[in-house]
C-alpha cells in the first residue's frame, strides 16, 4: 500500500534522506488553435513562499520506490502528469489543483533519479534510456491499480507519455503532450542537423564527455537554472520558484540517469537488453491513435519540432494549440489554465 508522507515535514528531511539512501492528416478531428494568449505565470504565493503539494505519497513499483503526489477524489477519472529535465513534479503545481476541482484524481510521479523516487537495488542500472521511463509509468499504474489513465507530460514527460500512448494504448485514455511527438531512436539520432540546430543541443554533447559529467555533478543548479532561463525567456520564475524544483536534483541517482538519458540518445551508452524490443517498436515510429492535443508555446527557446512536422503522428482525434503570450518550454508550469484546458477537453473525448 502506499506510504502518505507529510511533503511539508519531508521537505526539511528528504534532503538528507535522499542523499543518503535516495505530413498528412487522417485524424477523425483536427483543429489548430494558435491565437490564444496564455498569461504566464510563476508559482509564488502572496505571502512569499512557493506552492507545494500538500502530500508526498510512496509506493513500490517495478524497480522503483516511486515518490509521487497525489490529490482529487480517489474515485475521479485518473489523470497521471509527467515531468521533464531539469524540473520535477511541481512543473504541474498550479495544474492539479484546477483539475481536482473537476472531479479528476491527479498523480504526478517523480521520475527516476528525481525527488523521493529511489532504485529498490543497488544492482540495478541507472539507466535513462527511453523506453524504460515510460515502463516505469506502466509499473506505477499497475501498483496503483489504474487501468486507464489520461497521461500528459512536458520535455521527458511528454516523449513518455507519447511512448505510453503508442505502446500501451489500451492504458492510455487521451494524451497531452508539450512540443507533439517525441519519440526517437539511435538510429535517427545519428543523422547530422544543420550547425544552428545542433547548437541548440549544446549540453547534450557536454554531456558526452567525462568533463560533462563532472560538470554538471559540480555545477547542478547553476546548469538547471541556466536550462530555465534558455528554454523560457520570458518566464519570470523567482529564487524560491526555482529552489524548490532544484531540491529534485540531490537524488543519489540524478546525474547517473541525466548522463546516461543523453548519451544513449547519441548511441554512446548501450540500453538494457530486455528492452531492446520496444526500442525496435519505437524505431519504427508508431503512429498514436488515442485522442491528443499537443501544445506548443510562443516563446519557446528549447529545441522542439515545428507543430506540422508531427501532426500526420496522430491518428485519432486531433488538435494542435500554440500559445501566444510569451510561453516557454515549461509550459504546464507557465500557462496551467491552458494546459488543464486541454486535458478537460481530451477527457471529454476518451
Amino acid at each position: 500500500m502506499p506510504e502518505k508522507i507529510d511533503h511539508r515535514r519531508r521537505l526539511v528531511v528528504g534532503a538528507a534522506a535522499v542523499a543518503v539512501t535516495a505530413m498528412e492528416f487522417g485524424a477523425v478531428a483536427r483543429a489548430e488553435n494558435t491565437a490564444g494568449v496564455a498569461t504566464p505565470t510563476n508559482t509564488s504565493t502572496p505571502g512569499g513562499g512557493p506552492k507545494s503539494f500538500d502530500l508526498i505519497k510512496q509506493i513500490n513499483a517495478g524497480v522503483l520506490n516511486v515518490g509521487y503526489a497525489e490529490a482529487g477524489p480517489g474515485d475521479g477519472p485518473v489523470v497521471i502528469l509527467l515531468h521533464g529535465w531539469p524540473y520535477d513534479i511541481h512543473t504541474y503545481v498550479d495544474v492539479a489543483p484546477l483539475l481536482t476541482s473537476k472531479g479528476f484524481r491527479v498523480i504526478v510521479p517523480y521520475l527516476r533519479g528525481y525527488g523521493l523516487t529511489q532504485f529498490l537495488s543497488g544492482e540495478t542500472p541507472r539507466n535513462g534510456q527511453q523506453a524504460v521511463v515510460a515502463v516505469d509509468v506502466v509499473a506505477l499504474m499497475d501498483a496503483l491499480k489504474i487501468d486507464r489513465a489520461i497521461v500528459g507530460g512536458c520535455d521527458w514527460g511528454a516523449r513518455t507519455a507519447n511512448i505510453v500512448a503508442a505502446l500501451w494504448p489500451e492504458r492510455c485514455k487521451a494524451l497531452v503532450s508539450v512540443s507533439g511527438y517525441l519519440i526517437g531512436s539511435q538510429d535517427a539520432n545519428k543523422m547530422p542537423l544543420p550547425p544552428k540546430a545542433e547548437l541548440q543541443w549544446w549540453y547534450q554533447y557536454y554531456f558526452a564527455t567525462e568533463r560533462g559529467q563532472a560538470g554538471y555533478e559540480k555545477y547542478k543548479r547553476d546548469f538547471a537554472k541556466l536550462i530555465w532561463q534558455i528554454a523560457s525567456p520570458q518566464w519570470a520564475f523567482d529564487d524560491a520558484t526555482f529552489e524548490r524544483s532544484a531540491a529534485a536534483f540531490d537524488n543519489p541517482d540524478h546525474v547517473a540517469i541525466v548522463i546516461h538519458n543523453y548519451r544513449w540518445r547519441l548511441g554512446l551508452a548501450e540500453g538494457e537488453p530486455q528492452y531492446d524490443d520496444l526500442e525496435q517498436r519505437l524505431a519504427r515510429v508508431p503512429v498514436i491513435g488515442v485522442p491528443t492535443i499537443t501544445l506548443e508555446g510562443d516563446a519557446n527557446g528549447a529545441p522542439h519540432p515545428a507543430p506540422s512536422a508531427y501532426a500526420k503522428m496522430f491518428s485519432g482525434t486531433y488538435e494542435h494549440r500554440t500559445l501566444a503570450g510569451g510561453v516557454g518550454h515549461n509550459l504546464p508550469q507557465e500557462a496551467p489554465q491552458a494546459f488543464a484546458d486541454a486535458v478537460l477537453q481530451v477527457a471529454s473525448l476518451a
